[in-house]
Parts: C-alpha cells; structure tokens; sequence
C-alpha cells in the first residue's frame, strides 16, 4: 500500500498491517489489508466507535469497506462496535456467539460500570452482531494477492474464547487480543481461566517465535522476550508451571 499510515491515524506494522488505540481503555483495533479482502480484528466498545473505525479504515483504504471482523474476546471494549460493519462475516471461537446472546445484559452492565453512557451501551448490545462463523483450531483467510491472515483459537487464558490472529510476512505480527497486555498488568475477571492462561502464551509464542511483533490487546507492540516474562509472570500469579 502506497499510503502512510500514520497520516491516517494508524500504526503501521508491516505491508497491509497496521492497527489503532482507541481511545479510553487503550484497546488495540488491528487491520490486514489484502486485495479483496479487509480484515478487522476487534470493533470497538460502542457503535460510535465502530462508526468511527469504520470511517477511518475507508480513509486509509480510499472508500473499501471491511469484509471480515475476528473478534478477540468477548469483552465489551473489544465486540461493541460490531453492528457498524453489516457487510462483514464475524469470526469468533467456538460458543463465542451463544455466550454473548446469553449474557447482553453483563456485556450491556460492564460497558456501563467502565464509563460508557447507559443508552450508547444499551443501543450496542440491543444491536449486537454475534459471530456468524466459528473457529477452533486455526482458520486461514485469503485475502488477495497472498495476505493472509490465520485465525487462532489460543485459548482459554484471559477468558474461555480468546482468538489470535497471525499475519505471515516480514515482519510476521501476531495480533493476541488480551492474553497480552502491556499498558498494565493482565486483567484476570470471573471469566479468566487463568490455570491455563501462560499456556496460552506458550501457544503464542510458539506461533510467532522470536522475530514476530506482537499486538498485545492493550499497550505497545512488544517483543517474544517480554511475552515470555508475562507468561512467567503469570504462571507465579496463578501457580502453575
């Protein structure tokens, strides 16, 4: 691609990679670019702010619109802006659709307790689109001209559905949602498995080895080096090998 990334508001990554920090939580929203294909990873955490990223791909892009959204997690700050890409197949891990349908109303109440207003939640979770395609294993997607862009069922770590998304390439860049985070320490909630979570990062780790760039789900592009110190950081926290 022919464009700067960065005039656009992106970090770019490598050839047809880059991705955003929103604003707020610092969340990570990932982009691979193919010739037929447009590839979001995470949406969002409310329909404004799917809007918004859906504005901001077509000014990077020069009018495309995204064809596939990979959703990381089912975290509010990360599935909310869902509904503001209708032309795309969403992909998540297996059960990942079932249980955002099943518990809207924790989504809808989360979302408000970390400072969305009531009504923009409530209209997210009213519109909520769900994953229409389900991953477990790896999934590879072709997206034109030889980007692709494979769909990892890494977990379960941070929650019980996490889904990474490797992008082969020099540099390879491994997008982990928020079984990585390095603006803080991990964030371990109710639905945190955390007996396996460094498995998790073993996974990850074995996937991009030691030249990836890897996207935490919140925070800076980090290094094999520092996922290693937070997979050992967390086997103390959770007390296993």
């Amino acid at each position: 691609m022919n464009v700067c990334w960065e005039d656009f508001g992106w970090e770019r990554l490598a050839d047809g990679v880059g991705r955003r920090r929103l604003p707020g939580w610092d969340a990570t929203c990932g982009l691979v670019v193919g010739s037929e294909g447009v590839l979001l990873y995470d949406t969002g955490s409310s329909l404004r702010e799917g809007a918004e990223v859906r504005a901001q791909v077509q000014a990077l892009l020069g009018g495309r619109e995204v064809t596939h959204v990979a959703l990381s997690h089912p975290h509010f700050d990360h599935v909310l802006g869902t509904a503001a890409f209708p032309a795309a197949e969403v992909y998540g891990t297996e059960g990942l659709g079932a249980l955002l349908r099943r518990e809207a109303d924790v989504l809808r109440a989360d979302a408000v307790r970390h400072g969305v207003e009531p009504l923009e939640a409530a209209a997210a979770v009213e519109a909520l689109v769900v994953p229409g395609r389900a991953v477990a294993g790896e999934q590879t997607l072709d997206l034109g001209d030889g980007r692709r862009a494979v769909l990892v069922d890494a977990g379960p770590g941070h929650t019980g559905h996490d889904l990474a998304v490797l992008v082969p390439g020099t540099p390879l860049v491994l997008f982990c949602g928020d079984l990585v985070e390095e603006s803080g320490e991990p964030q371990a909630g109710p639905d945190a498995v955390g007996a396996r979570w460094p498995s998790a990062l073993d996974r990850l780790l074995a996937l991009g080895g030691e030249q990836a760039r890897y996207v935490p789900g919140h925070g800076a592009v980090v290094d094999a080096a520092f996922v290693r110190a937070q997979r050992d950081a967390l086997a103390e926290r959770f007390g296993v090998s």
